[in-house]
């Protein structure tokens, strides 16, 4: 065996790797969990084992040499493999007990499903949840996470799973700045109304184009990039903005300006990875949640009468 097949270890490709894919120390030592001081440390002794300079330094950032292109790159086909393999013996686990992650967004977690995971938790008491947040680019096929409750009207065609439910949107306001409406705002009463809506990066939402059609000229007053962050604004009496119903519908400071809006609903998705579908702790999951979630439909599509009807 060569010497060097003798001195680099697999934590050293993935150091490679994650410099790569962080173009920089600070990204890297975040990553991998180490200190900035500890990763460039353990770089300089991987290149001296080499025999060669991986990466040049540059303002932008750290960029990859001919040979620090064939580490990184080997470093991915090694993380992909390993991947793979773990995903296979997971899904032939026996019981349904260890660790489960759950990528979900913001809004879903705090209006809708943190008491379904209370009631997950009771039928499979040996599971432990770990819930991340707010990113949509987790990848449940880099084991990001295990599984994903997501809106979408487009699941990855990599990914198995189950179609939920619709989750309508509606317009809402502070309900004490609207005392005596009776039935939906007439258009011209939205014209003239402050509006809310999300960020310039959901900019391609139809949710999010109507409002910048419909209000008048600097009325658009108020932008967040989250539903929750849209929902404090409105309660807050900033302005009038679109939310999904089983945001609005519970909030008794708000009040409904419109019907639910089909051409703004997208379905909600449980969502898994083919290869770990038959994992006890996977099936388990997307069958106590299903059911769950299923109770929920008539919050989701805007059905919601009050406590009771979910």
């Amino acid at each position: 065996m060569s010497k060097l097949l003798k001195s680099l270890a697999w934590d050293d490709l993935r150091l490679v790797k994650a410099i790569a894919d962080a173009r920089g120390m600070p990204g890297a030592a975040a990553a991998l969990g180490l200190n900035h001081s500890t990763v460039f440390r353990r770089l300089g002794q991987i290149e001296a084992a080499v025999g060669a300079t991986l990466f040049e330094r540059h303002r932008a950032g750290y960029v990859l040499t001919p040979a620090g292109e064939e580490m990184a790159t080997l470093a991915g086909e090694i993380d992909e493999k390993v991947t793979a393999f773990a995903r296979r013996v997971e899904g032939r686990e026996i019981s349904p007990a260890g660790e489960l992650r759950v990528a979900t967004a913001d809004s879903l977690l705090v209006h809708l499903l943190t008491p379904l995971f209370a009631r997950f938790q009771e039928a499979c008491p040996d599971i432990r949840l770990d819930v991340v947040v707010g990113n949509p680019a987790l990848s449940l096929t880099k084991r990001d996470a295990d599984v994903a409750i997501r809106a979408t009207d487009k699941p990855p065609d990599n990914l198995v799973g189950r179609r939920i439910s619709r989750i309508a949107w509606a317009l809402y306001g502070r309900g004490s700045d609207f005392p005596d409406l009776v039935g939906p705002l007439a258009r011209q009463d939205l014209h003239e109304r402050n509006w809310i809506a999300l960020g310039e990066e959901l900019g391609a939402m139809k949710v999010v184009r109507f409002a910048i059609e419909t209000a008048a000229p600097g009325r658009l007053r108020y932008r967040a990039n989250t539903v929750l962050g849209l929902a404090e604004a409105i309660e807050a009496g900033l302005g009038i903005g679109h939310l999904p119903c089983f945001v609005g519908d519970v909030r008794p400071a708000l009040i409904r300006l419109s019907e639910p809006i089909e051409a703004f609903a997208s379905d909600l998705w449980l969502l898994t990875h083919p290869d770990l579908r038959r994992s006890p702790r996977v099936r388990a999951f997307l069958d106590v949640m299903g059911d769950e979630l299923a109770r929920s439909k008539t919050l989701l599509e805007g059905r919601w009468s009050g406590p009771g009807d979910r």
